[in-house]
């Protein structure tokens, strides 16, 4: 029975690592054949990277 439910733990640890890189590969492949989403994907890290950085000094 443990091997049983290892066993199965494997299976959708494997399928969603499988997924997330899936997700990634089209997120990129997107990327390449839209530069506009380049651009804004881009922008939202560094949107994201400025705001962390401001609430990182106001807690200090």
């Amino acid at each position: 029975m443990k091997l049983l439910l290892r066993t199965f733990a494997a299976a959708l640890m494997f399928a969603g690592i499988l997924a997330g890189c899936l997700a990634i590969l089209l997120l990129v492949i997107l990327m390449v054949r839209f530069p506009l989403l380049l651009a804004a994907v881009a922008l939202a890290c560094w949107i994201l990277n400025r705001l962390m950085q401001t609430t990182d000094k106001k807690s200090h």
